[in-house]
C-alpha cells in the first residue's frame, strides 16, 4: 500500500474519534509543554546569572578574608596589602579594596539605611560603575579624610526625589557629609541592589566611621582586583596568593581566599546546569505517561477495528501494511501532540519573560529535541499495538466481528 494513502487513513480514522484522539494527545502534550518550559526558565536563571557576574566588572577577582571551610572571617585583610597587590602583581590592572557597613543617613527629615562603603578612586573603573552627576571620590579626599560623599541613584531617589543632590549635605553617623555626585543606574546583583549605596573615602570611613578594628591596620571588607585582560587572570590569582602568603607569613591553610569572576561563573553554570536537568527529567516523566497513554489507546483501538483489520487482509492487505498503519497513526498522535506542546512551552516562557524578570530563553534545539523525542515514543509504543493488529488471523477477526 502507498504511504501516503496509509497517512490519509490515519488522519481520517483519528479524525472520527476526535474526543479520544484529543485526550490521547493531552500527556503528549502535557510533556511537551513542561520540558520545553522547564528547560526555558533553567537556561533564564543561566542568564540571569552571567548578567548579574556581569555586572561586578570586567575581568574581576576578589580577594575576602578567612579560607573557603572557615566559619569566621578573621581580621587579617587589611589596606596594605591592597596597595601591595597594586604595586607588587604585574598582571593587575587596578585596585579596588573597600569597606563596607550599613549606616543610617539622614537629610532634613529622611532617614533611611543603606550600604556605606569605604571605597578609593579606582572603584568604579575596578567594577565597571559609572558616575551620572558630579565626580567620584580622588587622592585628594582621602588624603584629607575628606567628608564627602558619592550615593547611588536609588538613595538620590529616596533622599532627594527631584531635587538635584550635589552640594547638599547628609549626616552619616554624626558627621556632615557633602553630596559630590550620583553613580548611574547599575541594577541588583547576586541579590543586592547596587544602586541603594553611598561611598565615602576609605580613609574617612576607617577613621571616622568605623575605627581601627584589626591589629595589623585597617581592617577591609575585601579588595577587588582588575586584572590586565581574561588571559591574565590565572595568573594574577596565583601572583596574589603567592603575594599575600608571604605578606601573612602562612605555611598551612591561608586566611583569606581569592575567587576569579570566571571561577563563580562556573560553580553557578553548574549548578543552573544541574538543576534544569532534573526539571527536564522530571518534565520527561509526563512524556512517558503519554506514551504509554497512546499505547493504552492504541491497543483498545485495536480490539475496537478487529472487523476491520480482518476485511482489509481478506482483500489483500499485508501483516506490513496493517502494521504502518497503526504505527502512522500513533506517531501521527504523538507528533502533533509534541508540536502543540512546543507551542505551549513557547507560549509559557514568552509568559514568564513579560510578567517576571527572569529572561527565559526558548532554545531552538530543545524545541528539535523535544518533538523528536516524542515522536519517537509514538512510534514505539506503537509498535506492540501494530504487531497484534498485523498478527490478526483474518478469518478469526470476521469471525469475532
Amino acid at each position: 500500500m502507498d504511504i501516503f494513502e496509509s497517512v490519509k487513513m490515519a488522519i481520517s480514522t483519528l479524525a472520527a474519534n476526535r474526543l479520544r484522539s484529543s485526550l490521547t494527545m493531552l500527556g503528549i502534550v502535557i510533556g511537551n509543554a513542561s520540558v520545553i518550559a522547564l528547560v526555558g526558565v533553567g537556561q533564564g536563571v543561566q542568564n540571569m546569572a552571567n548578567r548579574q557576574f556581569g555586572s561586578l566588572g570586567t575581568n574581576v577577582l576578589f580577594v575576602v578574608p578567612g579560607s573557603r571551610n572557615a566559619t569566621e572571617k578573621p581580621k587579617t585583610l587589611v589596606l596594605k596589602d591592597a596597595e601591595a597587590i597594586a604595586t607588587q602583581v604585574p598582571s593587575v590592572k587596578a585596585v579596588a579594596p573597600e569597606i563596607d557597613r550599613r549606616e543610617l543617613v539622614t537629610y532634613r527629615d529622611k532617614r533611611t539605611y543603606t550600604s556605606v562603603i569605604g571605597a578609593t578612586p579606582p572603584y568604579p573603573s575596578v567594577r565597571d560603575f559609572d558616575v551620572a552627576q558630579g565626580r567620584f571620590l580622588t587622592d585628594l579626599d582621602l588624603k584629607r579624610n575628606a567628608e564627602v560623599i558619592v550615593i547611588g541613584s536609588d538613595l538620590d531617589q529616596r533622599l532627594f526625589g527631584d531635587r538635584n543632590p550635589i552640594g547638599q549635605q547628609v549626616w552619616l553617623n554624626n558627621l556632615s557629609f557633602q553630596v559630590i555626585g550620583v553613580m548611574a543606574s547599575k541594577g541588583s546583583s547576586l541579590g543586592t541592589n547596587q544602586d541603594d549605596a553611598a561611598y565615602i573615602p576609605i580613609t574617612t570611613m576607617s577613621n571616622r566611621i568605623v575605627g581601627w578594628t584589626s591589629p595589623y591596620g585597617t581592617e577591609v571588607t575585601y579588595i577587588s582586583v582588575s586584572a590586565k585582560n581574561k588571559a591574565s587572570i590565572d595568573s594574577a590569582q596565583f601572583q596574589i596568593t603567592n603575594l599575600l602568603r608571604l605578606r601573612h607569613r602562612i605555611i598551612g591553610e591561608d586566611d583569606f581566599t581569592v575567587d576569579s569572576q570566571k571561577s563563580m561563573l562556573a560553580v553557578v553554570d553548574a549548578i543552573t546546569v544541574g538543576l534544569t536537568l532534573l526539571l527536564a527529567a522530571i518534565a520527561g516523566i509526563s512524556l512517558l505517561v503519554g506514551g504509554i497513554g497512546i499505547m493504552n489507546i492504541m491497543l483498545v483501538s485495536v480490539s475496537e477495528r478487529t472487523h476491520e483489520i480482518g476485511l482489509r487482509k481478506a482483500i489483500g492487505a499485508t501483516q506490513q501494511d496493517i502494521l504502518i498503519q497503526f504505527i502512522i497513526e500513533a506517531v501521527i498522535l504523538s507528533s502533533l501532540g509534541g508540536l502543540l506542546g512546543t507551542i505551549f512551552g513557547a507560549g509559557g516562557i514568552l509568559l514568564i519573560g513579560a510578567v517576571t524578570p527572569l529572561q527565559a530563553a526558548v532554545a531552538p534545539l530543545v524545541i528539535v529535541v523535544a518533538v523528536s523525542v516524542s515522536g519517537g515514543i509514538g512510534l514505539f509504543f506503537g509498535v506492540v499495538p501494530a504487531r497484534r493488529a498485523a498478527q490478526l488471523d483474518p478469518i478469526v477477526a470476521l469471525r469475532s466481528a
